[in-house]
């Protein structure tokens, strides 16, 4: 009777255990964090020129290119930021940009991109496009958020440094490709030229991560997103052959069924691991006390529900669990021309995000095996190794950290995974730091609009942004 009470005692002891870590962890600043309300005048001056970008038609098209435009922009900005263009190194590669900020020293180099180049503005506007326009205290149009909004803010941190006089103590490189939306050559030719140079950078500093409020759900306050690890990239072609014929008479095995029992399949039965990483460790780790306690009580404990998450956490978030795993998604098809006709040939493609622990040749040969099960042929149209992650305890990382900490006072700030794609991972042969954020505090629509209609940006944020990047010029030597 006795051993029949050491169960249920035992079980009111794990509960307490998890209770009180749980409960041990205070929410930090984060949680209640209120942002310094921006000057209007540097909100306005500033958004006027970002206006002036946006109003610069800069999208890639990769199969009718026109460098020209780029040229264009290009005359823009140094009307923009006269002293930048008379003070700095211009080097202009095909249309992509790269100016040079001679330091005190020879020491190290700090390297600020932002892509100069937009996705087309697609439909459903009701401001439009390429218009600039400034209202309701918002910069609206194409290249708001992504990225052009980073240019004008390094490029006016420099712009109000020169006029002080100031010099930097190490070199600071401001690059920009024209080919980043297109995933052309732009950033590869800018690092060619930087390696002939001799240039090898402390600190990459790309687009990525945004300032959220609440980025999780459940996980109350505001954080800083850094990207310290990029996903793999990869299209893959999955084509099913068959004799074809006339749709009245249909056989079994036809290409287009079969298509769809492989994609049955992969949905059914995902083949790719979920692992936390260190970095998705840490993420959670620093969001934990800010948690609603249901939350709380599972990740301060994550010794017991690892496993368990692992196995759930896509299913509640589908951005979190994209950061666990290599990941595929169906994204274009074609078979016959004809409503009536069956395709002696039918495809579709997959979009896929690599992660390091599966990385890019694993995880095509797993998705290949299950499509030939199906007697379904693999091509690989494109394919990207992740990145090597950062640590969040690098000089680079904590450099970062404390600008953000100096700008937006309150505001914590979180190492993740990005499951997207950049310029950065370029560079990673000339600098072992290319972290991923951008220094705007955006709500969820603007979050949203990137690559959608409506894009656009609060004039407010653009001046803590100048005063972040200020702050990374003059304190480069400590990446």
């Amino acid at each position: 009777m006795k051993y029949l009470l050491i169960i249920p005692a035992a079980l009111v002891l794990l509960i307490a255990v998890l209770l009180i870590r749980a409960l041990s962890l205070k929410p930090t600043a984060a949680r209640d964090a209120v942002l310094p309300e921006a000057d209007p005048k540097r909100s306005e001056e500033y958004a006027k020129k970002l206006s002036e970008m946006v109003k610069m038609e800069t999208v890639s098209d990769r199969d009718n290119f026109d460098v020209t435009k780029f040229y264009a922009y290009h005359k823009k900005l140094w009307e923009l930021f006269p002293l930048v263009a008379e003070k700095l190194e211009i080097t202009e590669i095909d249309g992509n940009l790269i100016a040079k900020w001679k330091g005190k020293t020879d020491g190290g180099a700090v390297l600020l991109m932002s892509h100069q180049d937009v996705v087309p503005e697609g439909d459903n506007w009701i401001h439009e496009p390429f218009s600039g326009e400034i209202s309701d205290g918002v910069i609206w149009g194409r290249g708001t958020m992504d990225t052009k909004c980073s240019a004008c803010c390094f490029l006016q941190a420099a712009e109000e440094l020169l006029a002080e006089g100031y010099q930097p103590d190490v070199d600071i490189y401001f690059a920009g490709s024209c080919t980043e939306e297109i995933s052309g050559d732009g950033a590869p030719k800018t690092v060619a030229w930087l390696k002939e140079q001799g240039v090898k950078l402390s600190l990459v500093l790309d687009e990525g991560g945004a300032i959220m409020d609440e980025p999780v759900g459940g996980v109350k306050g505001t954080y800083a997103m850094v990207g310290v690890l990029e996903k793999g990239y990869g299209d893959l072609k999955f084509t099913a052959k068959s004799k074809g014929g006339h749709a009245s008479a249909p056989s079994k095995g036809t290409a287009w069924a079969r298509l769809a029992m492989f994609i049955a399949d992969v949905e059914k039965k995902d083949p790719f691991v979920s692992r936390f990483n260190d970095t998705s460790l840490e993420m959670f780790r620093r969001y934990t006390p800010n948690m609603d306690l249901p939350m709380r009580l599972v990740f301060a404990n994550m010794w017991l529900f690892k496993g368990l998450l692992t196995k759930v956490i896509g299913k509640i978030s589908p951005q979190g669990g994209a950061m666990l795993k290599t990941t595929l998604a169906f994204t274009k098809g074609k078979g016959s021309d004809g409503y009536n006709v069956l395709p002696m040939e039918a495809y579709v493609t997959g979009n896929m995000r690599f992660i390091n622990h599966q990385p890019t040749d694993e995880s095509i040969a797993l998705i290949s095996k299950i499509a030939a099960k199906y007697d379904i042929e693999t091509e690989v149209l494109t394919a990207k190794q992740p990145s090597e992650p950062i640590s969040y305890t690098s000089d680079a990382f904590h450099l970062v950290e404390r600008a953000i900490g100096e700008v937006f006072p309150g505001v914590d700030t979180v190492p993740y995974i990005m499951t997207g794609g950049t310029d950065a991972k370029f560079y990673e042969e000339i600098c072992e730091n290319c972290l991923r954020f951008y220094p705007f505090h955006l709500n969820k629509q603007q979050h949203a609009s990137m690559h959608a209609a409506e894009e656009n940006i609060s004039c407010s944020t653009l001046p803590p942004a100048v005063d972040f990047y200020k702050y990374i010029i003059k304190n480069g030597k400590d990446a």
